[in-house]
């Protein structure tokens, strides 16, 4: 029974996390496509993009409070 009463009062948070991954990835592919747009630096963005949010996400936003 306690078990259930500390389930019941933990607040449920949805995690979002990705979606900063995906607005670092859309923001480089749209930077690296305003300059070329080959296939190979669009994926070549979209990998540091992805990079650039994992680093947002765990250095910037990590510590913040809500």
């Amino acid at each position: 029974m306690q078990k259930f009463n500390e389930m019941s009062t933990t607040e449920n948070k949805n995690n979002f996390d990705w979606v900063w991954y995906v607005i670092g990835m859309l923001a480089f592919v749209l930077a690296f496509s305003a300059v070329t747009l080959n296939i190979g630096y669009l994926l070549i963005g979209a990998i540091i993009g992805l990079i650039f949010g994992g680093v947002f996400l765990n250095k910037i936003v990590k510590g913040r409070e809500y």
